[in-house]
């Protein structure tokens, strides 16, 4: 096997392994998100490509609206559907990320990095957080990986590239108004560093995801679905939270789980005044996309699977000045940069960060809830009620996995609360009065306004179960160690 390939193939297995000992220190998966997406790959690998979509009738995502914002992701998911879809969605997360992984390496062996691989090898030191968020299966990894390929190929002028892998990008994922800040960010460079405009990236790079929004399986029902998605999160519109991943972290929760990103962030910066010499174009550009993923991250914890590796990115182009591997004479400035003493520094500061993050993830990844969750409660459901019937939830997150292991009933809400809110304002809001315990004898609301007759809750909803057994509209009818399943008696 020629270099061209050993080198890669290396690398891909050596990624593959690191995110293999975290997914697989523990058999449950790290999010609730993953149980949707498996599941969704396999009806559209066993039905059709866009098989009907009637589970959340009372939302944004109703059988008539619906959208798959995730459609290449779940197009990439589909070989992971055979045999047991929690494996296969496990080995998806590791395989993806690998590729991710991958993508950086790619970046630096195009602009010709000295230690390009060792750098690369960096990512599963940078960031316990990220290595987390990667091991989700989730459309993060390859939205990364999309980013970085963006870069690489706007730094080489292949804009045309860039506009078909725009336009990828819209089938595969929502995020995709960030390939358009890769290219903006890049035009600002290029007008700080040489005083010009610049806009054939951004121009391509427009034009493919125009294309991608218009061309598209779901037009126009994915434009809807795109300005309703992302506005409530810029106006923290909903009242019940839209979980943890759309808030910040405190300052002592970034310093444990990212230091060694901030530390790459801020060695760069050392490394642009030790060098001595004019930022050039790729660094100025990284460092912009670097700072505005920190700017992001600092909004919300999500965006740990940007800032942490372009950091990295950042700093890899930052000290290659002056890492001098193969020096013309005795007069370099920073004599511990030359010779074989970078491989060795950044050896070392690479495995320092590996040997911290990498067990870091595995603990947080061991913490993940059960994968059996409601399993009981899902299988009761299915073998009791009629094909179709509604299930009122207490959680929307519990949807999830409700799906994963029954589809044969329909449900209130899930992915997001918003997209009930924004289906019908006045019914969210009772939906949420009824979770928290505020309304006495909710039966009533939940057969009328709902139109549903068993409710399916976990034990934390102390306010709602002490209103559920005073209500003698709600008959108990499943209980187990993970949830309560009520049914409403008609009057």
């Amino acid at each position: 096997m020629s270099k061209r390939y050993f080198i890669p193939l290396l690398l891909f297995l050596v990624f593959f392994a690191g995110m293999s000992a975290i997914q697989f220190s523990t058999p449950d998966m790290p999010d609730n998100d993953g149980f949707y997406h498996i599941k969704l790959a396999w009806l559209m690998r066993t039905e059709s490509l866009k098989p009907a979509f009637p589970w959340l009738p009372l939302s944004i995502l109703n059988e008539n609206e619906f959208y798959d914002h995730h459609f290449l992701f779940h197009v990439a998911l589909m070989p992971f559907t055979f045999g047991d879809l929690r494996l296969g969605a496990k080995w998806a997360a590791v395989t993806f990320s690998a590729i991710a992984f991958l993508s950086v390496w790619y970046l630096f062996h195009r602009q010709k990095l000295p230690l390009a691989w060792l750098w690369a090898v960096g990512l599963l030191g940078i960031s316990d957080a990220f290595l987390y968020r990667m091991s989700i299966t989730r459309a993060q990894s390859l939205s990364f990986a999309m980013l970085v390929l963006g870069l690489a190929w706007i730094l080489e002028g292949k804009y045309k590239h860039l506009a078909i892998l725009s336009f990828l990008y819209v089938w595969m994922y929502d995020a995709f108004p960030l390939m358009l800040a890769v290219a903006a960010l890049h035009s600002a460079s290029i007008f700080l560093l040489e005083r010009r405009l610049e806009f054939r990236p951004l121009l391509w790079a427009g034009i493919g995801i125009g294309l991608g929004l218009v061309v598209n399986p779901y037009f126009p029902d994915n434009l809807i679905f795109t300005w309703h998605h992302l506005l409530p999160k810029l106006q923290d519109a909903t009242s019940v939270s839209v979980g943890n991943e759309w808030y910040p972290y405190d300052t002592e929760q970034l310093l444990r789980n990212s230091l060694p990103a901030l530390i790459a962030f801020a060695g760069g910066s050392l490394a642009l005044g030790l060098s001595g010499r004019k930022m050039d174009l790729r660094t100025t550009a990284s460092f912009l996309l670097a700072l505005l993923f920190a700017v992001m991250l600092f909004k919300a914890r999500r965006f740990v699977e940007y800032f942490p590796p372009f950091a990295l990115i950042f700093a890899a182009f930052a000290w290659t000045p002056l890492f001098d591997e193969q020096p013309q004479s005795n007069s370099s400035k920073w004599p511990l940069l030359r010779g074989a003493a970078p491989i060795i520094l950044l050896a070392l500061a690479v495995s320092a960060g590996i040997a911290k993050s990498i067990p870091a993830a595995q603990e947080s990844i061991i913490d993940s809830k059960p994968y059996t969750l409601y399993e009981g409660a899902a299988n009761w459901l299915a073998e009791n009620t009629p094909p179709g019937e509604r299930v009122f939830q207490t959680d929307w997150d519990d949807f999830q996995r409700l799906f994963f292991y029954n589809t044969h009933n329909t449900y209130l809400a899930g992915l997001d609360p918003t997209y009930l809110q924004l289906y019908d304002a006045d019914l969210y809001d009772v939906w949420v009065d009824i979770t928290r315990g505020r309304v006495e004898h909710p039966s009533n609301l939940i057969r009328e306004r709902f139109s549903a007759r068993y409710i399916h809750t976990d034990l934390n909803h102390g306010n709602f179960l002490k209103r559920a057994a005073d209500d003698p509209g709600l008959v108990e009818v499943y209980r187990d160690e993970q949830a309560v399943i009520f049914q409403v008696i008609e009057p």
